[in-house]
């Protein structure tokens, strides 16, 4: 390799030849904000200028680093011109890019490399797609109005797009990142995203955070967070993001990474104008859902069939579309009541969850609302999946307080005859889940019956015997058939013999009723 730079070459271009044998940073920012601003209108002039076929020539056959230097490429404040290609090639060196701008898109599909960060950048596209590196990958800050592509790329440690602002292709799509796999952490705080972010079947080995992301989806699209089938190795985070400490701050991430909002602090929501897709997902630790869902018509939040140890739906407003949960299974689910969409936008079928965790006070009225509230017609699993959830807290009344609801909700979809028998059940004893009520009504039987026979005394079965008639225990005895009160030598007949022979059907009914609730009322003491 030369140790001079090839001819023809300028001689800003000859300077960042020497500055990349020593591994020293090619700064040509001046120092006001105004002309250094990347975005802005100010043209950059020759001494900031490179062509992107010098940059080409430095990452892919640069020269050796000069003695005890090692070779390197870094670059603050410089003009960019030409489209850099850099696909299947092989980049050895370190490459750092601050407020650099770009005239054309970067190409750097198929090719390997070891960490390459770009910061505060504006590239009008980037095409990586199965890009390999063995170390980060960082487009913190950076602005591509075009879209981003990384499909089936391999990042072998972080991958980072806090803060920066992507638009999206003519289809819609703003971040291509099917098939992706990053071995640590997936970080997009703050991102703003003009178009679908698409990470399908992606593999995240770390937390997968975006925190105070703002996603818009494309007219024509639809969707704007397509994460189908990712696996995350840790966390799963659609959160606010605390506004202290990344106002102004030229960091990567702002002190504000990896923090939680503290309450009553200035934060920013998570954001998302479009549909959200998040089914078959997996989440080794858990998935924390706090943002903003603003979903129109048939736009859902799909958390379908995920597979997740703790689910925190805890969201400050409530989503304004569909939110499906149907055949997800979940440890422990944390929510609010308000989070929950209402007027029928909630899919619970076959949802499965072991634990309820509720952050603040959810009554068991407002669990069956929220049952109740599902955008499909009965479905007695769901109420046996509540029950068993509130039995394996111990809240048994509350669990038979479900049960009852379910009967009373099946009681609807039944034939006209089946809801009259149906009524009077839950009129009488509550379909065996109000002891109390029956106990009323069993009193009430007494009191009536022992009024009729008191001015209706019956006679003796045997005539020649005088039993000693008492008209209150004679009906006792007819509703407590299990029980003898010695009141079986009297001979109802007539209307007498009707009556007698409803009270101890409506003791058969009753009584049992009552003594069941007794029963699990003395097991629970």
């Amino acid at each position: 390799m030369a140790d001079r730079a090839p001819e023809g070459w300028t001689d800003t271009e000859r300077e960042l030849w020497e500055a990349f044998r020593h591994g020293t940073v090619f700064d040509r920012r001046s120092g006001r904000s105004a002309t250094d601003d990347p975005y802005g209108d100010v043209p950059w002039g020759p001494e900031r200028t490179v062509s992107a076929a010098a940059l080409a020539h430095l990452l892919l056959a640069g020269p050796a680093a000069a003695p005890g230097r090692v070779a390197s490429l870094r670059m603050s404040g410089v003009a960019v011109t030409g489209s850099l290609n850099l696909a299947g090639g092989r980049i050895q060196q370190y490459v750092e890019l601050h407020g650099c701008r770009f005239e054309h898109k970067v190409l750097i599909s198929e090719a390997e490399a070891s960490t390459i960060r770009m910061v505060d950048c504006l590239v009008p596209r980037i095409e990586a797609s199965r890009l390999t590196t063995t170390g980060d990958l960082h487009l913190a800050r950076c602005r591509i109005p075009e879209g981003l592509r990384l499909t089936d790329a391999k990042i072998g440690t972080d991958l980072l797009l806090n803060l920066a602002v992507i638009g999206c292709d003519r289809y819609g799509r703003a971040v291509s990142a099917d098939g992706m796999t990053v071995h640590q952490d997936f970080e997009a705080e703050r991102i703003e995203v003009l178009g679908e972010l698409s990470i399908r079947t992606a593999r995240i080995g770390g937390r997968l955070s975006l925190r105070g992301a703002q996603l818009r989806a494309d007219p024509q699209n639809g969707v704007c967070l397509n994460a189908v089938r990712i696996v995350v190795g840790h966390t799963l985070y659609l959160t606010s993001s605390a506004d202290d400490g990344w106002a102004g701050s030229r960091s990567y991430y702002g002190s504000g990474y990896g923090q939680n909002p503290q309450p009553g602090s200035s934060n920013t929501p998570f954001r998302a104008y479009g549909q959200v897709r998040l089914s078959d997902a997996r989440f080794e630790a858990a998935c924390l859902i706090t943002g903003e869902f603003h979903l129109e018509g048939e736009d859902e939040l799909s958390l379908r069939r995920i597979h997740t140890p703790e689910l925190r739906f805890t969201c400050a407003m409530r989503p304004t579309g569909t939110v499906s949960l149907s055949r997800a299974r979940v440890g422990n689910l944390v929510d609010i009541p308000e989070a929950w969409p209402l007027g029928k936008h909630l899919g619970l079928t076959g949802f499965v969850y072991e634990n309820l965790r509720p952050v603040t006070p959810f009554t068991v009225q407002q669990r069956i609302a929220w049952l109740e509230g599902s955008s499909v017609d009965f479905q007695p699993e769901s109420y046996e999946q509540l029950a068993a959830a509130l039995r394996r807290d111990g809240a048994d009344d509350d669990a038979r307080e479900v049960l009852y609801a379910k009967q009373r909700r099946r009681r609807q979809t039944l034939p006209l005859p089946s809801r009259i028998w149906g009524r009077i059940q839950d009129v009488t004893v509550g379909y065996g889940y109000r002891p109390g009520r029956a106990g009323l009504w069993l009193l009430l039987a007494w009191a009536l019956g022992s009024a009729w026979f008191a001015t209706h005394r019956l006679e003796p079965l045997k005539a020649d015997e005088q039993p000693h008639w008492n008209p209150v225990l004679y009906t006792l005895n007819q509703l407590l058939p299990i029980v003898d009160l010695n009141q079986g030598a009297w001979n109802p007949g007539g209307a007498e013999q009707w009556i007698s022979a409803g009270l101890v059907l409506i003791g058969w009914v009753l009584a049992s009723t009552v003594v069941a609730g007794a029963t699990r009322l003395l097991q629970r003491g």
